[in-house]
């Protein structure tokens, strides 16, 4: 029964004058939805540029405008499928409402999304970063690519990136200059030297090492690392396991959580949650059963009992 056709979902998301609809735009022009499929396009907000009716019509692409939060519900997306019998959907995302809610409460079963692609406008990026966390945070965490447009040299490249890849892992972060020009491939500064014959991480090194190490686990492999972190461990741990954590801050004081990798150490069961401790421990990379991909798993050569740190949260600015 037509009802039930599942159909791929394409949500573009970002604040008001971000880039979507040029991004969108550029995606249709790069004949990505030339194969005679018919696509209906939901704009949930209207910014300066539009696209050009001829390019939708000559893409079998109907554009629909809702305009107000309440009025994208789960029964008008159905009735727009049965209006428009679309064998894909694009949404253009209104930046200030609610994305979880979108996920959860507004697109039918049947529509499944496939990738989400979040602009930022760099000339705008630290107001809305200053002043609108939360929200920005929720655009990153659900966004598969992650794209910084109108960047000058005055933005802090690496910086940026972080803020993404402390919210998603995942995401890809592109950076579009005002001539154009793309930057996929941004190098980090570390603030250690990954050739030591032992890496020794300074208390404020924590944040920036989880990044690289969670993106990159091949640089560390075999590698031998010191640090301090806090015990962490739960019934549903190795008997032999714990995680050095520390405590991260990844939007805002409310959002508070532990990070860290699974270190494997005989004496486990002995160390007392919560306390701090200094370890030295060496990084072998394991393949996931559940995701192709490598991760790091720490095992421990050496536990011994440490203070707090100074600053006891890690922030990835």
């Amino acid at each position: 029964m037509f009802g039930n056709k599942d159909i791929p979902v394409y949500l573009f998301t970002g604040f008001l004058e971000s880039g979507k609809t040029t991004c969108i735009q550029e995606v249709i022009e790069e004949g990505n939805f030339s194969d005679g499929a018919k696509t209906l396009f939901i704009l949930c907000e209207e910014g300066e540029h539009e696209i050009d009716d001829q390019l939708l019509m000559a893409n079998r692409i109907s554009r629909v405008v809702i305009e107000e939060e309440e009025d994208l519900t789960e029964d008008a997306c159905k009735e727009l499928q049965g209006k428009y019998k679309p064998d894909r959907i694009v949404i253009e995302y209104n930046g200030m409402w609610n994305m979880e809610t979108l996920y959860r409460e507004i697109l039918p079963e049947n529509w499944f999304i496939v990738q989400t692609f979040t602009t930022v406008n760099a000339l705008t990026y630290e107001m809305y970063s200053n002043n609108m966390k939360p929200l920005l945070t929720a655009h990153f965490q659900l966004s598969d690519l992650v794209i910084f447009n109108r960047c000058s040299d005055s933005l802090n490249k690496p910086a940026a990136r972080r803020s993404v890849k402390a919210i998603n892992r995942r995401a890809q972060v592109l950076f579009e200059s005002e001539d154009g020009t793309v930057e996929n491939n941004i190098a980090e500064e570390l603030p250690y030297d990954i050739d030591a014959p032992v890496i020794k991480l300074e208390d404020d090194d924590f944040g920036l090492w989880y990044l690289d190490i969670s993106e990159h686990p091949e640089k560390y492999a075999e590698k031998t690392i010191c640090f301090k972190g806090q015990v962490y461990r739960n019934l549903t741990f190795p008997k032999d396991a714990f995680v050095p954590s520390r405590q991260a801050m990844t939007c805002c004081e409310d959002d508070i959580a532990k990070i860290g990798f699974m270190c494997h150490y005989p004496d486990a069961p002995d160390l007392a949650t919560n306390s701090w401790v200094f370890v030295t421990v060496k990084v072998k990379v394991q393949k996931s059963r559940k995701h192709d991909e490598e991760y790091p798993v720490l095992y421990a050569e050496k536990v011994e009992p440490a203070d707090p740190p100074a600053e006891e949260l890690v922030y990835f600015g």
